[in-house]
């Protein structure tokens, strides 16, 4: 099992929650595509978003939530 420090996380992002919350939303985008489920050793998706958010490979942005008044 692979951890992840909030450090490691908080280097590609703006902070440890946002990180957290980009890699989630991450794996619910990679949740939507086929995989081969029989293969030995597969990784979990969140493992995978973390993984691949740590090592840069994530690009996102932040757009900020209007107001209605």
């Amino acid at each position: 099992m692979q951890v992840f420090i909030p450090n490691e996380v908080a280097k590609h992002a703006t902070n440890k929650y946002l990180g957290v919350l980009v890699a989630a939303k991450y794996a619910r985008v990679l949740n939507e595509f086929p995989r081969d489920r029989s293969a030995p050793g597969e990784k979990k998706l969140t493992t995978r978003a973390l993984e691949e958010l740590t090592e840069g490979e994530v690009e996102y942005r932040v757009i900020p939530r209007r107001r209605t008044e």
